[in-house]
């Protein structure tokens, strides 16, 4: 009988990860998005060349040469060298500014759900203002009096993205916070943060949970967007999107420099968002009988 009961709390655990198994465009998707950390963690280590390293003799060299797998820019940079180094600081920006968005879009809609009136009225008010606006516009108005960093750029991204989880972390506390458990913890004398904290937060994660895959994708294509634009990442430095920014003017005669970033932006969006998906029926509790 111990046995038996000993293993009762792993049957939940088990059953969701058996849910994501089943979802084979989110364990493919998974897979990839650890290949390609696992490729930027050890990139000073893997690259075959420094990635700011000029050849001018070494120029336009075509993919699958010898020396350079993914060919050569314009300054004989090794493009393999380059896209290692720039999956670092894309794949950093995005983590770091998915956290920052999780962060404040829950203590905002936290808040706002739990207090109630005037706070929930002001702070949630605030929030469909910013919502009326894309965050591209939002992110490139303020990158205009930021000076460009990977600090500053993950924390504009995470600063200026963080409206939709305010709404569902919002919605998921005001249908939590009549629960028998809250009021318990009320009358045992816990204050309001410890209550959001301790017991509203870990009732509230699965739909944060598909929430923060899905903004890593965000992120990732937000940075792009900005280092695309010339607002972002500064040279010497490479990341997807600047490394897009410098392919296009040579696009119509070597191609690839444009498409093995582009590639890297697809793979790890795409994934990002087979993830989610993955997630979404992982944590679903309509499906935990299953």
């Amino acid at each position: 009988m111990s046995m038996g009961f000993a293993h009762r709390p792993r049957r939940p655990v088990q059953a969701g990860l058996r849910r994501f198994s089943r979802h084979r465009f989110a364990v493919v998707g998974l897979l990839v998005l650890l290949a390609m950390t696992v490729a930027a963690l050890f990139a000073p280590w893997i690259s075959p060349f420094d990635p700011d390293r000029i050849d001018v003799a070494q120029r336009y060299i075509l993919p699958l040469s010898a020396d350079h797998i993914l060919g050569t820019d314009d300054l004989g940079r090794d493009v393999l060298s380059r896209l290692l180094s720039a999956s670092r600081v894309s794949l950093l920006i995005g983590v770091s500014a998915m956290l920052m968005t999780l962060i404040v879009g829950f203590l905002v809609g936290a808040f706002a759900g739990y207090c109630g009136g005037w706070i929930d009225a002001i702070l949630m008010r605030l929030t469909d203002m910013l919502l009326c606006f894309p965050n591209i516009f939002l992110l490139l108005f303020v990158a205009v009096f930021v000076p460009p960093s990977r600090v500053s750029l993950a924390a504009l991204i995470g600063l200026t993205s963080w409206m939709e989880i305010a709404r569902i972390s919002h919605g998921q506390i005001r249908s939590l916070k009549q629960r028998d458990f809250l009021e318990a913890a009320r009358l045992a004398g816990a204050s309001n943060v410890r209550i959001i904290m301790r017991q509203i937060l870990p009732n509230s994660m699965t739909p944060m949970l598909v929430a923060a895959a899905l903004n890593t994708a965000n992120a990732i294509l937000l940075e792009s967007y900005v280092s695309f634009l010339g607002y972002g990442i500064q040279p010497p430095q490479a990341s997807w999107g600047n490394m897009l920014t410098y392919a296009q003017s040579e696009f119509a005669i070597d191609p690839w420099l444009a498409v093995f970033p582009g590639a890297a932006i697809a793979l790890a969006v795409t994934s990002l968002n087979f993830i989610g998906d993955g997630l979404r029926d992982m944590l679903d509790v309509r499906l935990k009988s299953r």
